[in-house]
């Protein structure tokens, strides 16, 4: 039965976990790439407010836009399939008999805080984001870049927690 948990549960990590850490990380280029007209006089033009796109078509625009709608929708759809995650965790971490082990508890708190980041910085400032360029408003290279610092945290932090998983510094249960 243990085998069985452990094996939901990586696959659990890899098909919900993994498409939020790249879809997070492409999300403010994609934002970047939205072709937004600065109106003239505003001081947008040359500091990179209206995104590399700045030049480009119609089409481009929209299919830009769409690229950035769809990486926000697998953030917000496959984090919350990764509850899952932590879910099979502990069950696993129960069958094995390592819930009190010093390298699950470090994982569960890095766990725990990459899901707060998660939820608190990264999937509010996309939709802020999203909803600045579906309404038409140019967006700030500076608020991308933050949103790309919070996104390289919460992947860090899933690293690891990964690495903590795989190497269990301390176990007496093998590697």
């Amino acid at each position: 039965m243990t085998k069985f948990l452990l094996s939901l549960h990586v696959l659990a990590a890899i098909l919900a976990i993994g498409p939020v850490t790249v879809a997070a990380s492409m999300f403010p280029q994609a934002v970047r790439r939205v072709a937004v007209a600065v109106p003239v006089g505003t001081g947008g033009g040359g500091d990179g407010a209206a995104g590399a796109g700045a030049g480009a078509g119609a089409g481009a625009a929209q299919d830009d836009m769409s690229t950035v709608r769809l990486l926000h929708r697998i953030c917000r759809v496959y984090s919350g399939l990764g509850v899952a995650v932590p879910v099979l965790g502990f069950a696993t971490a129960a069958a094995m008999g390592v819930l009190g082990d010093a390298w699950l508890i470090a994982s569960i708190t890095l766990t725990a805080a990459a899901a707060g980041i998660l939820l608190a910085f990264v999937l509010p400032r996309q939709e802020e984001l999203l909803e600045d360029l579906t309404g038409r408003q140019p967006v700030e290279r500076a608020r991308t870049a933050r949103l790309a610092m919070f996104t390289g945290v919460f992947n860090l932090l899933w690293a690891t927690v990964t690495v903590l998983m795989i190497v269990r510094p301390g176990s007496t249960t093998g590697a």
